[in-house]
């Protein structure tokens, strides 16, 4: 007999455990409760310049320099 009350006893137990611990969605949708949003990360968008600039500082750089390396093409 004392083995029933004592397993009865601990399924009630743990019975009122698991209701205690679960999520209640109804209590948290109705108190209004809103979860703020994660920030997005920046997106890197590659060199700083544009193709048409760095051709114009490379001209403009390899003036009169021979052409060869970075200048290559530019060194008129």
């Amino acid at each position: 007999m004392k083995h029933h009350r004592a397993a009865l006893l601990i399924g009630l137990l743990s019975a009122l455990l698991a209701c205690s611990l679960a999520p209640s969605t109804a209590s948290a949708a109705s108190t209004g409760v809103s979860r703020k949003k994660a920030p997005r990360q920046a997106i890197d968008r590659g060199p700083a310049e544009t193709r048409a600039e760095r051709d114009k500082r490379l001209a403009r750089e390899c003036k009169g320099r021979p052409n060869a390396g970075a200048c290559e093409g530019y060194g008129y």
